[in-house]
C-alpha cells in the first residue's frame, strides 16, 4: 500500500543536508516499505444493505427502508396499509404496483479502500423496472428481476457517495410492449416482466406485484485479481476414483501470476496451479481427484455425503480470497428411451434407476424478502419426514435462494428445477430473448454445482396450452407461426444450448408435461399432469385407471388448518362462507368442487370445524389413491409429485402444509405413501392383489400378514406366508379371492403387514363405512421430547385427528385406530403440562 508520495522522494533528495547517516535510514526505511507494499490486502465485499429511505416518487416522502425488502413490506411495516394476507385486504393495495417508486442511501468510503484499483457495485435483485444512479449519474438500467447486475465505478467512487434507485411501475411498460403486437398473448400483461409470475395472480396465490430491491447490494473493491466464479464439475466416477475439474473465471487489472489452490478438507489433500493471467475476465482449470469416493445419494437410499472444498486465489503469496465449496459426488441422467408401449421417463442417480417421491414446491412468501433459515429448514425437514426424495421448484415462481437448495443437498432431496416461464407463450423480440439469455446463464451457473439439482425444464404447460387451451383461436397463420417460433427460440434455442455448454452432466427438458391430457400419447410417454381430477371433475378412481410414465402434477384442493383460518379472517371462530375468507379462495369454482367430490365419498358435515376436517381427509383420500396407484405401476410409472407442497399466503389450495407450517392430512398421509416400503392393493374381477412395492436396493424377506376383521375386533380370515421383496420392484405378494370370504363389505377392514409396514384396506368409501360411536381412552406419559400419547379403543375409530391446547407436533394425526390395538405417538412439545386433547374421528358423522 502506498504511504506516501512522489514529491516526498524529491524534496528528501533535494536536501542540502541530507548527511550520510540520513542516507542510511532513508534505506532502512525503504526496505521496510518494500516489506510493507508486499502484504496485500485481501478482497473486500461491504454490504450497502443497511440505512436506506424509500419514497412515492416525485413526492419525496422519505420514509425508512428495510433491504432486502419490497415497497409493499415497508409499507406494512410502517403501518401505512393493512396486511394484504388477512381478511380482504388483498384488494386495497393495488395502487402500490400502479405507482413508480424510489430508494436511496447515502454511504461513506475509506481513503484505504478508494485506494484500491476496482470498484464494482452490485445488485443481486431488483424488482423490476429500475435506473440507478450513483451521485447524479445514470449507471444501470435494470429490466428482469431474476438476474444479478454489476456495474463498474472505479472511476465514480467518492469518499461520499449517495445511490438513488427509481422503479416504474410495470404497468405502462407491459402496455407499451403489448401495443407493439398486433395480436395478444395469454397471460395477459406479466409475459412482458421477467418477474415472479405468479405474482400477477394464480388460482392458489393472490395479485401482489412487488417493487423494491428484493436482494442484497453490495460494494466489491480489490486491487489485483478476483474469482468471478467457480465450479467443481464432476467428470468421472468409478469405486476407486472420482476426476474433478475445476474451473475458474478470474478477473484481473493487468498480466498477473495468480496461483490457485484447492484443498480438500475431508482428505486434506491440496492441489494448486500457477496461472499467467490477461487484463480482463479469463478462465482456469484444475482437474483433481477424490480416491475411493463416498457417493452422494438422496436421503432414503443412502448418506448424501458431502465433500468440503477450499479454493483460494493466491498473489504474491497473499491470499486474494478464500471461498467454501461443497461437492457431492454423484451422477444423475434423464432416462427417456423409446420402447413398446411409449417411451421412459425415470431418473438415474448413480447408474440406479429411482422412483422419485415428492412434490411441487411455490414460494413460500410473496413478500420474497429477508431470508428465513428457519422457515426454509423446517419446511425441507418436513420433505424429508414425509418421505420426500424430489421437490419440483414450479416455473412460475423464482429461482429459489442458494439456501433453499444448501438444505436440498444437505438432507438428500433431489431438485427438478423449471426455468421461471409458466402458463402462457411469451414475446420473441431481440431484446427480450436476450434477457432470457442472460437469466438462464446466469442462474445455471449460480446453480449448477449443487448436487441436488437433478433436472432444467424450460417451462410448465406452455406446449399443453399451446396445442389444446384455445391460445391459437382467433389468430392467424402468420400470428401464428411467429407465437411457435418465438417459443422454439426460448425453450428449443436458447435455453437448452445454456444448459449443455455451462452444465454438460445435467439434462435439459422443454416443457412439463410432455403432452398434454388431450393427446393420447400423455399416458404412455415423458412426465404428465392430471387435472381430469379436480378440473374435469372425474373421480378418485380416475388414477388407478390411467397411469402415466411420470406423474409431476395432480392435485386436489383442501382448507388450511382451522388455526389459519382464524389467523387470515382475525375471528375467534370459523364461519361458513365467511365473506372475509372468500377471497382466499382463487379458483373460480373451487368451494363447489370441493362440496361435489365430498358428497360422493364423505359426509358432509354441517358444522364449520367439521368441514375443515372433512374436506383434508377428501384431499388425502384422493391424492394417496393416486400416489399408491402410480407406485404399484413401476417400473412402468418411475415418479410421483403432487401439486403442491406448501403456500405462499393462507388460503384454500392443494398444499399439504399450509401457510403457518401445519401439516394437512395429506401430508401425514404421504410420509405413509411414500415409505420405501409400500404395501398396497388392488381390486380386480372380485380379486385383491396385496402389493409390496420395495424402493430400497435390497431384497427383503419378511412375513407377510393378512387379516380380516370386522371393526369391533372379529376376525374372518387370517394368513401368514414368507415373502420376499426384490430390490426396487413392485410386485403381487399375495391375491385373495374375495368371492371365498363370507364378510360385510361396510363394516370390516382388511389389515395387511410385511415386517414393519402396515395397511388398511377398506372396500367400500368412507360415507359407506358402517362406524360406531364410541369414546376414545387417551393416556399420556411426559417424555425427554415432549409426551408419549396412548390411544386405545373397543371399536375402529376412523381418521383420529388429535387437537392440543399446546404447541407442538405429533408423529402421527389422521390415522385409523383398531379395534382394541393400542396405539402410541410422539408429542413433541417444550411445554412441561400434559396437553388437553380433543379430537374428531369420521365415527362421529357416520349416520
Amino acid at each position: 500500500m502506498n504511504f506516501f508520495k512522489a514529491d516526498f522522494f524529491i524534496s528528501y533528495f533535494e536536501n542540502s543536508y541530507f548527511s550520510a547517516m540520513g542516507k542510511f535510514h532513508f534505506i532502512i526505511f525503504l526496505l521496510v516499505f518494500a516489506f510493507i507494499s508486499c502484504e496485500e490486502v485481501p478482497n473486500e465485499t461491504i454490504s450497502l444493505n443497511g440505512d436506506w429511505q424509500f419514497s412515492e416518487d416525485g413526492k419525496n416522502d422519505w420514509k425508512t427502508a428495510e433491504v432486502p425488502g419490497t415497497v409493499q413490506a415497508d409499507l406494512l411495516r410502517l403501518g401505512e396499509i393493512p396486511d394484504p394476507f388477512l381478511k380482504k385486504n388483498e384488494d386495497s393495495i393495488q395502487w402500490i404496483s400502479e405507482r413508480n417508486w424510489q430508494y436511496k442511501k447515502q454511504f461513506s468510503v475509506s481513503e484505504e479502500i478508494l485506494k484500491r484499483t476496482k470498484h464494482f457495485l452490485n445488485f443481486e435483485g431488483l424488482d423490476t423496472y429500475a435506473k440507478v444512479f450513483l451521485n447524479d449519474s445514470l449507471i444501470l438500467s435494470a429490466n428482469n428481476a431474476f438476474r444479478s447486475w454489476e456495474v463498474d465505478i472505479s472511476d465514480a467512487l467518492k469518499p461520499e457517495n449517495e445511490l438513488l434507485i427509481i422503479f416504474k411501475s410495470p404497468d405502462s411498460i407491459e402496455k407499451s410492449e403489448a401495443e407493439k403486437l398486433d395480436y395478444e398473448l395469454p397471460g395477459g400483461s406479466r409475459v412482458f416482466t421477467r418477474k415472479p409470475q405468479y405474482q400477477y395472480g394464480w388460482d392458489w396465490a393472490p395479485k401482489i406485484k412487488t417493487i423494491g430491491i428484493w436482494k442484497n447490494i453490495s460494494l466489491i473493491n480489490y486491487n489485483v485479481a478476483r474469482l468471478k466464479d467457480v465450479f467443481l464439475e464432476t467428470k468421472s466416477i468409478s469405486d476407486s476414483l472420482a476426476e474433478i475439474v475445476a474451473k475458474f473465471e478470474i478477473e484481473t487489472v493487468k498480466e498477473e501470476e495468480i496461483t490457485l489452490k484447492i484443498t480438500n478438507k475431508n482428505t486434506s489433500e491440496t492441489f494448486s496451479s500457477n496461472f499467467k493471467t490477461k487484463a480482463g475476465e479469463s478462465e482456469y482449470q484444475i482437474p483433481f481427484n477424490i480416491k475411493t469416493p463416498k457417493l452422494w445419494w438422496t436421503y432414503n437410499l443412502g448418506e448424501p455425503y458431502m465433500y468440503d472444498i477450499q479454493v483460494e486465489l493466491i498473489h504474491n503469496k497473499n491470499v486474494l480470497e478464500t471461498h467454501s465449496k461443497k461437492i457431492g459426488v454423484r451422477s444423475i441422467k434423464l432416462i427417456t428411451e423409446k420402447d413398446s408401449i411409449g417411451e421412459s421417463f425415470y431418473f438415474k442417480l448413480n447408474g440406479k434407476p429411482v422412483y422419485m417421491k415428492g412434490a411441487n414446491y411455490v414460494p413460500q412468501q410473496i413478500f420474497e424478502t429477508k431470508l428465513d433459515q428457519e422457515k426454509y429448514t423446517k419446511l425441507i425437514d418436513d420433505a424429508v419426514s414425509a418421505n420426500m426424495n424430489m421437490l419440483r421448484v414450479w416455473g412460475g415462481g423464482i429461482y429459489e435462494d442458494n439456501y433453499f437448495y444448501q438444505l436440498c443437498d444437505a438432507k438428500g432431496i433431489l431438485v427438478w428445477q423449471d426455468f421461471m416461464f409458466a402458463c402462457t407463450m411469451y414475446p420473441g423480440d431481440a431484446e427480450f430473448l436476450e434477457n432470457a439469455k442472460q437469466e438462464a446463464i446466469e442462474n445455471i451457473k449460480r446453480l449448477r454445482g449443487h448436487p441436488s439439482l437433478a433436472l432444467w425444464c424450460g417451462n410448465n404447460e406452455n406446449s399443453e396450452g399451446w396445442q389444446r387451451w384455445g391460445w391459437q383461436d382467433g389468430k392467424t397463420e402468420a400470428q401464428k407461426q411467429e407465437m411457435w417460433k418465438n417459443y422454439y427460440a426460448v425453450f428449443n434455442h436458447i435455453l437448452p444450448r445454456a444448459v449443455d455448454s455451462l452444465s454438460p452432466n445435467m439434462n435439459y427438458w422443454e416443457s412439463s408435461p410432455k403432452y398434454g391430457r388431450g393427446d393420447k400419447r400423455y399416458q404412455f410417454e415423458g412426465d404428465a399432469h392430471d387435472w381430469w381430477v379436480w378440473h374435469d371433475g372425474y373421480p378418485f378412481e380416475h388414477f388407478e385407471e390411467e397411469v402415466p410414465r411420470f406423474m409431476s402434477e395432480f392435485g386436489f384442493q383442501s382448507f388450511p388448518s382451522v388455526e389459519t383460518i382464524k389467523y387470515a379472517t382475525e375471528r375467534d371462530s370459523v364461519l361458513f362462507n365467511d365473506p372475509l375468507f372468500a377471497n382466499h379462495q382463487k379458483h373460480a369454482r373451487g368451494f363447489e368442487i370441493i362440496e361435489d367430490y365430498m358428497a360422493r365419498d364423505f359426509p358432509v358435515p354441517q358444522n364449520d370445524d367439521d368441514y375443515v376436517y372433512m374436506s383434508q381427509l377428501l384431499q388425502a383420500y384422493g391424492i394417496s389413491k393416486g400416489i399408491h396407484a402410480q407406485r404399484r405401476a413401476k417400473p412402468y410409472n418411475m415418479g410421483t409429485l403432487y401439486w403442491q407442497l406448501n403456500d405462499c399466503w393462507p388460503a384454500v389450495s392443494w398444499s399439504s402444509i399450509d401457510y403457518l407450517g401445519n401439516w394437512k392430512a395429506l401430508h401425514y398421509s404421504a410420509k405413509k405413501a411414500f415409505d420405501n416400503i409400500l404395501i398396497s392393493v388392488e381390486e380386480k374381477n372380485d380379486t385383491l392383489n396385496i402389493f409390496v412395492v420395495n424402493d430400497s436396493f435390497k431384497n427383503i424377506k419378511d412375513s407377510l400378514s393378512v387379516k380380516l376383521m370386522d371393526f369391533d375386533g372379529t376376525v374372518f380370515f387370517e394368513k401368514q406366508i414368507n415373502a420376499e421383496s426384490p430390490e426396487n420392484s413392485s410386485k403381487i405378494m399375495f391375491s385373495l379371492p374375495l368371492e371365498t370370504l363370507q364378510f360385510h363389505r361396510k363394516s370390516c377392514v382388511l389389515k395387511i403387514s410385511f415386517g414393519k409396514s402396515e395397511f388398511l384396506h377398506y372396500f367400500v368409501k368412507p360415507k359407506d363405512l358402517k362406524l360406531s360411536k364410541s369414546e376414545i381412552e387417551i393416556k399420556s406419559e411426559k417424555v425427554k421430547d415432549g409426551f408419549m400419547i396412548t390411544l386405545f379403543s373397543k371399536t375402529l375409530q376412523k381418521n383420529v385427528f388429535l387437537i392440543a391446547n399446546e404447541k407442538g407436533t405429533f408423529g402421527d394425526n389422521y390415522f385409523d385406530l383398531l379395534p382394541n390395538e393400542p396405539k402410541t405417538i410422539l408429542f413433541s412439545t417444550e411445554s412441561k403440562s400434559p396437553p388437553k386433547l380433543e379430537y374428531k374421528t369420521l365415527n362421529q358423522f357416520i349416520k
